[in-house]
């Protein structure tokens, strides 16, 4: 739909061309009428200049299609002229709101009826599916005393998919389910660390026999080793909208460090033999339950991608707290344990690692750090943050406090030493 507006660019140029001529009246001087004519006939051609109706066809290509996060795309822009003659052409592409444009996503030129024009903007990939909005097409009369407005819709979506590699290992915390895998547990069995010796029984492998004690004692026992047991992990991402806080607007938000956190810990998670899932504790259903195997990791990397969870803006959805811990509580297998990613903005981000902790679910939190200390309000803001990990670690919780200069790799290392300490 075409909207024709009044742009006032000739606003009171009647009103100023009458003074002159009444000067030039009054004065009997013929060249300030003369110049009054001359503005009284400026405003009546733009009051009669008509503003042409716009028939565009946009068509947009982006290079490449599917890119990395971070990695740069070139959007091109063709602009189709069906139509008259366009002398004011300006275009306004919608751009996701998710994307940030290194230059500019406008452009203006004048466009003869049945031609194109072209323009080029980059911008930088961020995870997730993106669609573009429509074109605002604006288009103004030769005078610019009226200026059409329309929008010109055409589909692009940009996936950027996070790639599942891990670039780190997440230690996990002890028993959690009897299938063979990384996790050591307190049991004896086929293991590689020793666990104790016992009593032979007929048809115990002889490359378990104690050799050492029967030369020793004469005495036939058995070596068991410490059983290690795969993990069941469920991956649980503060998506809320009080999560999406940055240090600074143009550096990612809390919430998109962790699904970039969750991307690498599911991947090392699942390589290792363990089935994990992820939810999301936000807005939205979003939950995948935990799983092993390739068709699990396609899942998982459509997750990520494309659910509006864990887009890279919030939802508008309502969300209500309360209901969502009972529902994942449901859904939460019992022998589960959860790696909680969150900024721990609030105290209900604290509430809910201390909940599923006491429920049996060991809860490891890694927390993003989206504060700064330029401000006085932004050091309090920092302060209370650093109380309320401080709270989880005294409720035996593990917390990793990720900076955003440091790789979460070297700040799980640095943890890791902390705890086995």
């Amino acid at each position: 739909m075409t909207r024709v507006i009044e742009t006032e660019r000739w606003a009171g140029i009647a009103a100023v061309a009458l003074v002159p001529i009444g000067l030039g009246v009054f004065t009997e001087h013929p060249p300030f009428v003369l110049a009054g004519i001359v503005g009284v006939g400026y405003a009546a051609y733009a009051r009669g200049d008509t503003v042409p109706t716009p028939a565009l066809r946009i068509e947009r290509t982006l290079d490449p299609p599917t890119p990395e996060p971070g990695e740069d795309v070139t959007v091109t822009v063709e602009i189709h002229n069906d139509g008259g003659f366009l002398p004011d052409l300006r275009v306004i592409d919608g751009v996701p709101a998710a994307l940030a444009v290194d230059d500019t996503a406008r452009f203006g030129t004048a466009l003869r009826g049945g031609g194109s024009a072209r323009y080029q903007y980059t911008l930088t990939a961020v995870r997730g599916e993106h669609e573009w909005e429509p074109v605002t097409a604006i288009v103004r009369n030769a005078s610019g005393s009226r200026e059409a407005r329309v929008e010109v819709d055409t589909q692009t979506t940009l996936q950027c998919h996070p790639e599942l590699d891990a670039t780190s290992t997440l230690p996990l915390r002890g028993l959690t389910a009897p299938f063979s895998g990384r996790v050591p547990t307190d049991v004896g069995g086929s293991g590689l660390e020793f666990y104790a010796t016992r009593e032979y029984r007929h048809g115990d492998p002889v490359r378990r026999l104690d050799w050492a004690r029967l030369a020793r004692t004469g005495e036939l026992s058995t070596l068991e080793f410490r059983e290690e047991r795969a993990a069941t992990v469920v991956l649980l991402i503060d998506s809320r909208r009080k999560a999406y806080r940055s240090p600074d607007p143009e550096e990612r938000n809390a919430v998109e460090r962790s699904v970039e956190a969750a991307t690498q810990a599911f991947s090392a998670l699942l390589d290792s033999g363990d089935r994990v899932g992820v939810a999301a504790l936000g807005p939205g259903e979003c939950w995948l339950p935990p799983n092993t195997g390739s068709d699990h990791r396609a899942a998982a990397r459509e997750l990520f991608t494309a659910h509006p969870s864990l887009a890279a803006t919030p939802l508008e959805d309502r969300f209500l707290p309360t209901t969502w811990l009972v529902k994942f509580r449901r859904r939460l297998p019992a022998d589960a344990q959860v790696v909680f990613f969150s900024p721990v903005v609030d105290d209900f981000a604290v509430q809910t690692a201390r909940r599923l902790d006491a429920y049996g679910h060991l809860v490891t939190v890694v927390s993003p750090d989206p504060t700064t200390d330029e401000t006085a309000g932004t050091q309090l803001a920092r302060v209370e943050r650093s109380n309320r990990l401080s709270a989880l670690r005294s409720s035996g919780l593990r917390v990793v406090d990720w900076g955003e200069e440091t790789p979460l790799e070297t700040e799980l290392e640095r943890s890791a030493r902390r705890w086995s300490a």
